[in-house]
């Protein structure tokens, strides 16, 4: 057993790890704001310690003692309307504070959940400060691994779906578009390749790499999370639009590329496929699933 600090676990992953973690054994500890809604965790509250960020980072490791790692998760991408400074503020000031409180009480390691370029979500005018800060704060791991403070796991997290998950995400804002039918659905060209991967997957992954960080090499290391098999955007909607059913109808073209559009956004599963991990659902495996999800929990 494993006594984990998990940020974000009021939030769509993390809620996912903290059931998971906790069904698998391990003690677990959540830090998040006053103001979180603790909805996704009401199942398993009982058995959770909490804690409000607003109280202090130092609070958890004080009370609970002895961690042996972090699990962050939590990110502000910009969309509610926040200034760059509180991007600044969510994604590297308050992770760094939490880095040098886990290295000031021994923490042996640190997961980092780091930025995927997802030029497809609807948000995408905001991910300029987000990538920003988060790629700040990697640096700044690095500095502390590199130094034999602590163990830094940084995860470049690729394309996640699954049910629940927010509509302005890509992968849910069409999943729920050919669901009901809407009249359109305006892309672009959809030439774009991107690695979608299912929550049961990004969870497996987080999972096994927990349970085999004795295997992973100490100091600064990176994984990559996602399938390793990239689809065009054009071929993700024509399976939604296929699995659904819909009535959706499509136009491919009635959206330009964005300025800089990334045309291919792949995981470098390398890592992961070291250790003996694997994805376990291929593009059409996940999507069904969580179609058949969404249709009975609209």
């Amino acid at each position: 057993m494993l006594t984990l600090l998990i940020t974000g676990a009021t939030g769509y992953l993390g809620s996912h790890l903290t059931h998971t973690l906790l069904d698998a054994g391990h003690r677990i500890a959540i830090l998040k704001r006053t103001t979180s809604s603790l909805a996704r965790l009401d199942a398993c509250l009982s058995r959770l310690s909490v804690f409000n960020i607003e109280d202090g980072l130092h609070l958890p490791f004080q009370t609970i003692g002895h961690f042996d790692a972090v699990i962050h998760t939590a990110t502000c991408y910009g969309r509610s309307g926040e200034k760059p400074s509180e991007v600044f503020q969510a994604n590297t000031v308050f992770p760094l504070n939490l880095l040098e409180a886990a290295t000031t009480f021994n923490t042996d390691t640190f997961f980092n959940t780091d930025t995927f370029f997802n030029t497809d979500t609807i948000i995408y005018e905001y991910l300029n400060a987000y990538s920003l800060s988060k790629r700040h704060f990697m640096e700044w791991g690095k500095s502390f691994s590199d130094s034999g403070k602590i163990n830094f796991i940084n995860l470049k997290l690729e394309h996640m779906y699954g049910a629940g998950d927010d509509s302005k995400k890509f992968a849910m804002y069409v999943i729920r578009s050919c669901i009901n039918n809407v009249e359109e659905l305006k892309l672009t060209l959809g030439e774009q390749k991107r690695d979608f991967i299912h929550i049961n997957d990004v969870v497996s992954a987080y999972q096994y790499l927990l349970d085999n960080s004795n295997k992973i090499e100490r100091g600064f290391s990176k994984f990559g999370i996602g399938t390793g098999k990239a689809v065009t955007i054009r071929e993700f909607v024509d399976i939604v639009h296929r699995l659904t059913d819909s009535r959706t109808k499509p136009i491919y073209g009635a959206l330009p590329y964005r300025e800089n559009e990334i045309m291919r956004s792949e995981a470098d599963i390398s890592g992961l496929a070291a250790l003996g991990w694997n994805s376990r659902y291929d593009i059409e495996t996940g999507l069904n699933q969580v179609i058949e999800q969404e249709k009975k929990h609209p």
